[in-house]
């Protein structure tokens, strides 16, 4: 049986299953939002069910921690802009610096 554990240089901090960078998002993703059985999951990460489970569990009892995380995978950060189409791209065309 394997804890829940963050650690800043592993998932960008992301809470994940100890010893793989498995994270308990994916983990959620994948049962709640897809609708995938936890067995088949488990069974594609190569984690035992237990592990699959603990997750959720981790997923339900941090439910403010795992929005904001969520929110944070989803928003561009400031210094990137988002190019949704041909009006988004700047065209105007720089000059040489002389030399």
């Amino acid at each position: 049986m394997t804890d829940i554990v963050a650690t800043d240089d592993t998932l960008g901090g992301a809470p994940r299953i100890e010893g793989r960078r498995i994270g308990v998002h994916h983990i959620a993703n994948r049962v709640l939002d897809a609708g995938e059985p936890p067995e088949q999951v488990a069974a594609d990460y190569d984690l035992d069910i237990a592990d699959v489970y603990r997750a959720l569990v981790y997923y339900y009892d941090h439910a403010a921690e795992m929005r904001q995380i969520q929110a944070d995978r989803q928003s561009v950060p400031t210094e990137l802009s988002v190019v949704r189409g041909p009006d988004d791209i700047d065209t105007t065309v720089q000059s040489e610096p002389d030399a």
